[in-house]
């Protein structure tokens, strides 16, 4: 395959790349190859359109091959070139972040209308983000309120690395710290808002997983325990006794999640917000619970 790739023209090789992951059953075929072939070769949309006619050399066949055998074993876009865009941000990844998927966009939104609701969105806001990974969640709200200050916590430290370079990349490093420990055990004071989006698949279930998601995401970050909820029950009552007085806790939540969710909420005393954000498939994905002033 690396000897038909070189020479020809990058057109070429990406239509070649996109009959190979059709004839896989690979539905993005299309937009698959072009983003490998990009990858491969530096070259972003405008440059592969500018640089159709070109020949693809010998290097760039073997790493676009490289990239080809990946994405048929099953690997992910995002894991190949190393980069996942979320909320419009480019967010670098490794082997303990997730890929941030679509659906975690609804808590970003969630939050970003409860604050606006509030006329707050200006303030100097404190939002800490239990499990960031790759500290997706987070800095998508700190690219919306210039004013806050975030902080990510994980019990991973190369996912913690991650979202700090992440940080740095996107010009937020003097607004987000990064705290190891389980959820918000090792943080203190008061918070605004506090979002995440915990491991709440059920144990049982993570082998019926895609092969995009099992075998290249964290299993620390998928894994929910029996139920999927364990997560929950220790995020949700500390971050209770972190929010402000009418501060809010936005989690992200698996189909059929959110009854459990509600209930927990309720039991460690924060009001459940009756109006759940849907994803585009309409899973109820974005539950909040607020601390009322007394």
């Amino acid at each position: 395959m690396i000897d038909s790739l070189a020479g020809q023209t990058i057109e070429s090789a990406r239509r070649a790349l996109t009959t190979r992951f059709k004839s896989a059953g690979i539905e993005s075929a299309e937009l698959d190859a072009r983003t490998l072939v990009g990858a491969a070769l530096g070259l972003d949309l405008t440059g592969l359109i500018a640089s159709a006619a070109r020949a693809v050399t010998e290097t760039e066949a073997i790493r676009l091959e490289e990239f080809a055998q990946r994405r048929l074993a099953g690997a992910p876009v995002a894991r190949i070139i190393g980069i996942r865009e979320f909320w419009g941000l480019p967010l670098k990844l490794s082997a303990a972040t997730l890929v941030p998927r679509p659906d975690t966009e609804t808590v970003v939104e969630r939050a970003l209308e409860i604050l606006r609701a509030d006329g707050v969105q200006d303030r100097a806001l404190r939002i800490a983000d239990l499990g960031t990974g790759s500290g997706a969640i987070l800095l998508a709200l700190l690219s919306e309120l210039p004013n806050a200050h975030g902080t990510g916590t994980d019990i991973s430290t190369e996912a913690l690395r991650t979202a700090q370079a992440n940080a740095a990349q996107l010009g937020f490093a003097d607004r987000a710290r990064f705290v190891r420990c389980d959820y918000a055990a090792g943080l203190s004071g008061t918070f605004d808002l506090i979002v995440s989006n915990p491991p709440y698949i059920r144990s049982a279930d993570i082998a019926d997983l895609a092969t995009e998601v099992r075998d290249h995401d964290p299993v620390l970050a998928l894994d929910g325990g029996a139920d999927g909820l364990a997560a929950y029950r220790a995020l949700i009552p500390q971050s209770a006794a972190l929010l402000a007085s009418g501060g809010a806790l936005v989690v992200e939540a698996g189909q059929g999640q959110r009854g459990a969710i509600e209930t927990l909420l309720a039991a460690a005393a924060l009001t459940v917000d009756s109006r759940p954000k849907t994803d585009l498939g309409g899973i109820f994905r974005a539950i909040t619970g607020r601390k009322m002033p007394p």
